[in-house]
């Protein structure tokens, strides 16, 4: 008997999470669930075996706290990647990337160096990589966006969590935002 392949997206997608039970039910049933730990290599290792891409859309459970889980789930990643021939890469990163850090709120400032750290990670992969640097991650419906690269600053302030992830996943075989730093945000509403 063949499994029916799911869908998301027009893709077979493969969700690497470390809780599979906070996936939405509607999300579930269109992907195939893994149940990981970015830390753990060989589980990452196996995850991206047989894929094509990888979105890197990592959090800390509302912890601020100083953690380098992030960037060292990232590095796990990378070598994943590396070790299974797949070269194209989007990941998620703060947009607090686009300030000194000293300007950065004070509570986030640990959590934004390790985002830096990926970053870093991902610079240096010689991978297609994509990193978008979102600012507020909305629960609004999709609408227009803003997408700018190499920007200086973040074009806006609040990106529908539906539009970021869309742009994560096209970004993949998007070559004009390899090697590239993606600023980006929902367009404001007509007045």
């Amino acid at each position: 008997m063949k499994k029916a392949r799911r869908r998301l997206f027009g893709l077979e997608v493969r969700a690497f999470v470390r809780d599979p039970s906070k996936l939405p039910e509607d999300i579930k049933e269109k992907v195939e669930v893994v149940k990981g730990d970015i830390l753990e290599p060989d589980s990452v290792f196996n995850a991206i075996e047989g894929t094509d891409g990888v979105v890197i859309a990592i959090g800390t459970s509302g912890s601020l706290a100083p953690t380098s889980d992030m960037s060292e789930g990232t590095k796990n990643i990378i070598e994943g990647m590396r070790a299974k021939g797949v070269k194209n890469v989007s990941a998620c990163i703060s947009a607090f990337l686009f300030y000194e850090m000293d300007k950065v709120p004070p509570r986030f400032v640990d959590v934004t160096k390790d985002h830096k750290r990926m970053y870093i990670e991902l610079k240096e992969s010689g991978l297609n990589w994509v990193a978008v640097f979102s600012p507020h991650i909305s629960d609004d419906p999709s609408r227009e966006i803003i997408v700018e690269v190499n920007p200086e600053k973040s074009p806006g302030r609040c990106i529908s969590k539906h539009d970021l992830g869309k742009f994560l996943v096209d970004s993949l075989t998007q070559e004009e935002y390899y090697k590239a730093v993606i600023g980006l945000c929902n367009a404001p509403l007509p007045q």
